[in-house]
């Protein structure tokens, strides 16, 4: 029997070790907590979005954005929906393609996910944190206390640096380089931004559903829709979580990146503009700080004003048509200059990792070492937000499981 050694406990490494048991290997977990799958707990805000039924290969990035291809194919959506109803869970799909447990708790992965691997026999060593890893004829794992592990492969499934209260430290990287590999810049993603200026601290914890648009030497790169918050440093929600890899991206290469905020994204400029001076001439003899409640937010009232830099006490009936056109510019475009993102403690994901050129993509074997494999965060995989990182994790774990389980 082909003894496969699981490194990490994760969403990926628990996948690997019951593909591998279900393919005939005899497999044991090393996991660094005192227990496995500490991270899947805080997904979908508790909830856990365990995958979407609208993923396309689109949804992920990394330098070879194509390479998670070969492992969704092998283990996609329906594949995953139905190993976990098998499981016990049962499918919530909301109307934007995201997938949760009926339930809504993140502990029905887990428990459902634990339980497999109790009843099929993987071996689950818990405060086992790996200080190195060799290989010569077979594969020794080094644990930090001095204990050995002797195996026929490995699978790396340590999880990248994001969280790492749950246990990610990027000790993987260090483990891959170790055996040869190569490292891609890793830098935090699905995370909220810190911005520029003395807006924030007026407006923390407003609320409201516009679009934030990204740009790059005011050219226009991506756009998201959804919740936004502003925050005492910046802004977060869905859409910030959506675009802060790309901003990740071009800050890590030392380039300035802004952010234009719709606060009212159901009119464009100009349809605003039309719609303020009707919505003003009905009421002409009010302030213009009593004229724009109900239509924003009132905590961003002032602070909206102060940019377009119009007295609060201003009569509507005196507003000029430049002021109004002012007001309609910020409440459709309100511009930021990026300042950074918030630390890795928290961010969702890891973008970035071993690099995908040293891993055959429908295997998830290393081309450098044979018989190590990856699955999960530790590769130079990630994708939006909304499921389809778990979604990676199911897929890559399921093929480097069934793969390492092999005697060819």
């Amino acid at each position: 029997m082909t003894k496969v050694l699981v490194v990490g406990g994760g969403a990926a490494g628990m996948m690997a070790a019951i593909s591998a048991r279900n393919h005939g290997a005899d497999v044991t977990v090393l996991e660094r907590n005192n227990r496995v799958g500490k991270k899947i707990l805080a997904t979908g805000n508790g909830r856990c979005n365990y995958t979407n039924i609208n993923l396309s290969i689109d949804n992920y990035y990394g330098k070879n954005s194509k390479f998670p291809h070969s492992c969704i194919s092998q283990f996609d959506i329906h594949r995953t929906m139905d190993f976990f109803e098998r499981l016990g869970i049962t499918p919530a799909i909301e109307d934007n393609g995201k997938v949760f447990p009926l339930s809504y708790q993140s502990s029905s992965i887990l428990d459902v996910l634990r339980f497999e691997l109790e009843s099929i026999n993987v071996d689950v060593i818990t405060d086992a944190y790996v200080a190195d890893i060799k290989k010569y004829d077979d594969f020794i794992i080094i644990l930090e206390d001095g204990r050995k592990m002797h195996g026929d492969r490995v699978i790396l499934a340590t999880g990248g640096r994001a969280a790492p209260n749950t246990g990610s430290d990027g000790n993987g990287y260090i483990l891959a380089e170790k055996l040869g590999h190569s490292i891609v810049e890793t830098f935090p993603g699905l995370v909220q931004l810190k911005l520029e200026g003395d807006f924030f601290k007026k407006v923390d914890g407003v609320k409201f559903v516009g679009t934030a648009k990204l740009y790059k030497n005011n050219g226009f790169i991506k756009e998201d829709t959804g919740d936004i918050l502003f925050t005492n440093y910046g802004i977060s929600g869905p859409p910030i979580l959506q675009l802060s890899r790309t901003v990740n991206e071009y800050l890590s290469k030392g380039l300035k990146v802004w952010l234009g905020i719709s606060i009212i994204n159901t009119k464009s400029r100009e349809e605003l503009y039309e719609y303020l001076q009707y919505r003003f001439s009905l009421m002409s003899k009010k302030t213009i700080e009593i004229g724009l409640i109900g239509l924003i937010n009132k905590r961003l009232i002032l602070p909206i004003l102060r940019e377009a830099e119009i007295n609060r006490d201003k009569q509507i009936a005196y507003l000029s048509k430049e002021e109004i056109r002012r007001l309609s510019i910020l409440l459709t475009d309100l511009r930021f200059s990026v300042a950074g993102s918030k630390s890795w403690q928290d961010a969702q994901i890891t973008a970035g990792g071993i690099k995908t050129k040293e891993i055959n993509s429908s295997t998830m074997e290393s081309k450098l070492v044979k018989g190590l494999y990856f699955a999960g965060e530790v590769v130079d995989v990630d994708g939006d937000c909304g499921g389809f990182n778990l979604q990676w994790a199911w897929s890559s774990g399921y093929v480097a499981g069934k793969k390492s389980a092999s005697n060819k």
